[in-house]
């Protein structure tokens, strides 16, 4: 069985590459769904989500197809490009996937780009239902301290 790895500092993120992550929505999905977990998420979980997000509906009223497609890019090629980054930690043999402590760098510019997505979208709603103020409020409040 292939275990996470352990980091053991984060690595610094250049600017290019955090933009290049960030550039892919299905990649934005996939951070979004794992923000504030403690544990491992299996991909078949996290692909039941994301194609929710992607097509504003439930996750189990998600087309199987809808769900395939956002299921094997994930581990094909999202997934690995995240994990070859060191924003999550994969481990290959259950198909889980949880953030590492280098997302922390991610996350400012994720709160930016959050604000492009659809109003009253399933993604919305379930990131302003988020612990605390949520994304959302987090966002409004930054963008509100900017304007000052």
């Amino acid at each position: 069985m292939e275990s996470f790895p352990q980091q053991e500092d984060a690595e610094q993120l250049t600017a290019d590459t955090i933009l290049e992550l960030l550039a892919n929505r299905r990649r934005r999905y996939l951070l979004y769904a794992l923000r504030g977990r403690t544990e491992p998420v299996e991909l078949s979980r996290l692909a039941e989500t994301v194609a929710g997000w992607e097509h504003n509906v439930p996750p189990d009223e998600v087309a199987q197809n809808d769900y395939k497609s956002v299921y094997v890019s994930s581990v094909q090629c999202h997934v690995p490009k995240l994990a070859e980054a060191g924003v999550v930690e994969h481990d290959t043999d259950d198909h889980s996937v949880i953030l590492s402590d280098t997302f922390e760098q991610l996350e400012p510019y994720l709160e930016v780009v959050v604000q492009d997505e659809p109003e009253n979208s399933t993604l919305q709603r379930a990131l302003g239902a988020e612990t605390h103020e949520g994304l959302l409020g987090s966002i409004r409040q930054n963008v509100a301290k900017l304007k000052q």
